[in-house]
C-alpha cells in the first residue's frame, strides 16, 4: 500500500470519506496536522516517509521536492486549481510526475464572489455583527446593485461562472483577461485591458490565477485610478493585491469596503489593520470548500496520485 500525505485543509475536513476508496486504488491516505499550510521545514521533515503528496497551499518548493525525493516521494498532485505555490519546473527536472485538478470549483468560488458583492452592497455582514456583538439595531443605507458596473479580473472557470451569475443582476460587466478572447456570448460584457476603465467601476472582483505578471496588480497606483467608493472583492489569491496599499485606501475611504477570502499572509495576522475595519468581510481561503466540490476534487486527486504511483511501480 502506497502512503500519501494529505496537506489540503478542505480535503482533510472530509478525509474519512475517502480512506476506503483510496485503499481500493492501493493508496493509504495520511492526514497532516494543519489548519492552512505546513512550513518548508515541516514538509522536509515529513515528506521523505511518503510515496505521494496531495498538496494544499503549502510551499511546494524545489528544496522540499529534493528532500522528499531523497526519501520515498515518487509523485504529487496539487489539490484544486491554483498552482502558484508549486514549483512544477523542479518536479520536471527531478522526474516527479505532478498535476493539479483544474475546472473543479468555478461555480463554488463564483457563488462566494457574488455573495460577497451583495454583502458589501447591503452591509449585511456588518449589520449581523452589530446585532450580535453590540446589541445594536443598525439600519445603514445600502447600495442598489442594478445599473452598477462590475469589473471581473480573470475570465477562466471562476470568472466565467461569476459573469454567468451576474447576468441576473442588471449590471454592466468589464472583464480583464489577456488570455481569453471575446465576451463568451454575454452581451453585457465589455473587454478592457487592466487598468483601463477602473474609474468606471462600482465593484472590482478578482477571480484570476496568480503569476509573475499580475503580482500586486492592484497597487497604490492602480487603486488611485479606481472610482471613489469602489468596493473590492478577492476570491483568487492574496498577492494580487498590495495589502498595505489597500489598507491605506480603506482608511482614507477611497475604497469604501473590501471582501477578502484570501490574504498576502494566511492566516491573517492578529496585528493586521484589516481586523479593525467593520465595513469589510473576511474569509479563510475557503471559497472552494463545499461538500460537493471537495468530493469532485478529491476523487480526481486520489485517482491521479494512484495512477502515478501504480505506473511507477510497473
Amino acid at each position: 500500500m502506497k502512503k500519501v500525505l494529505v496537506t489540503c485543509p478542505p480535503m482533510l475536513g472530509m478525509i474519512e470519506e475517502f480512506y476506503t476508496p483510496a485503499e481500493e486504488l492501493g493508496v493509504e491516505l495520511v492526514a497532516a496536522k494543519t489548519t492552512q499550510i505546513l512550513s518548508e521545514e515541516e514538509l522536509i521533515s515529513l515528506l521523505p516517509d511518503y510515496d505521494g503528496w496531495i498538496i494544499g497551499d503549502d510551499p511546494a518548493t524545489e528544496k522540499v521536492f529534493r528532500a522528499a525525493q531523497n526519501g520515498q516521494l515518487k509523485a504529487a498532485v496539487k489539490w484544486g486549481i491554483g498552482v502558484d505555490n508549486v514549483d512544477f519546473k523542479a518536479c520536471e527536472e527531478l522526474g516527479i510526475p505532478i498535476t493539479n485538478t483544474p475546472n473543479m470549483f468555478g461555480g463554488e468560488v463564483a457563488d462566494l464572489a457574488v455573495g460577497f458583492m451583495l454583502g458589501l452592497a447591503r452591509e449585511t455582514f456588518y449589520i449581523d455583527r452589530e446585532i450580535r456583538s453590540n446589541f445594536a439595531w443598525p439600519k445603514p443605507p445600502g447600495m442598489s446593485v442594478s445599473g452598477k458596473t462590475v469589473g471581473v479580473v480573470g475570465f477562466g472557470d471562476i470568472g466565467l461562472n461569476t459573469v454567468k451569475r451576474l447576468s441576473g443582476f442588471d449590471v454592466n460587466v468589464v472583464v480583464y483577461d489577456p488570455g481569453v478572447e471575446g465576451n463568451q456570448g454575454f452581451d453585457f460584457v465589455t473587454r478592457k485591458s487592466f487598468p483601463e476603465g477602473l474609474e468606471e467601476l462600482d465593484f472590482l472582483i478578482f477571480t484570476c490565477a496568480l503569476n509573475k505578471h499580475n503580482f500586486h496588480m492592484l497597487s497604490a497606483e492602480t487603486i488611485a485610478k479606481l472610482k471613489a467608493g469602489c468596493k473590492v472583492v478577492n476570491v483568487a489569491r492574496g498577492p494580487l493585491i498590495d495589502e498595505p496599499a489597500l489598507i491605506s485606501a480603506l482608511q482614507s475611504g477611497h475604497v469604501s469596503a473590501a471582501a477578502l477570502d484570501v490574504f498576502e499572509e494566511e492566516p491573517l495576522p492578529k496585528a493586521s489593520p484589516l481586523r479593525d475595519m467593520p465595513q469589510c468581510i473576511f474569509g479563510t481561503h475557503n471559497g472552494s470548500n463545499t461538500k460537493e466540490g471537495v468530493r469532485r476534487a478529491t476523487q480526481e486527486a486520489v485517482s491521479k496520485i494512484a495512477e502515478f504511483l501504480n505506473d511507477h511501480q510497473r
